[in-house]
């Protein structure tokens, strides 16, 4: 926020609905598969008018995620960064722990619904390790890698999203109803 700003007025270089779209695969970003999993999340978002700045692949590699997620919050400026893959509990998946070294604060009320709801669906929904975030005035979000993973995740949590951009982002009015 600006010295100028008041707490009251929301951040104009944060448009509401800006996103970029985060793969993490070893496989996608070496060319050898194609990212189902990003191309089902974009066509979600943009169904539901979000403006899709653009989508990246990265490899299961913390440096390239922290990366990754500092440019969407930082020089992109984005409201909302979505991953997907890298959260389960193989070695090389890493994605929770880029993003917990950029956020400044969680949303762990996000995750836990995700997870809720998916593990009616599957008892392996315990080994997600997908978290939910705040840096500067982006919100971060971690989906699991399959397409159908991401998609149950991402229909968990669409309806509380944009509440949580508009809060992000500034809007002085009441919560409550």
């Amino acid at each position: 926020m600006s010295k100028t700003q008041t707490q009251d007025q929301p951040d104009p270089s944060f448009p509401k609905r800006t996103v970029v779209v985060i793969t993490v695969s070893d496989k996608g970003a070496e060319g050898l598969r194609e990212d189902h999993s990003g191309q089902v999340v974009t066509d979600r978002l943009r169904a539901e008018g979000y403006d899709i700045k653009f989508r990246v692949l990265v490899p299961d590699d913390k440096a390239a995620i922290v990366g990754a997620l500092n440019r969407c919050s930082d020089q992109e400026k984005v409201a909302l960064a979505v991953t997907t893959g890298g959260t389960g509990v193989s070695p090389r998946d890493v994605t929770p722990e880029a993003t917990l070294e950029v956020v400044q604060r969680l949303v762990p009320g996000m995750a836990e619904a995700m997870r809720a709801a998916s593990l009616a669906k599957t008892p392996h929904a315990m080994l997600s390790r997908g978290v939910v975030g705040i840096r500067n005035a982006t919100l971060i979000v971690n989906l699991p890698g399959s397409p159908a993973g991401a998609m149950e995740n991402l229909e968990v949590i669409l309806p509380a999203i944009p509440h949580a951009l508009a809060k992000i982002q500034g809007d002085p009015s009441d919560c409550g109803r």
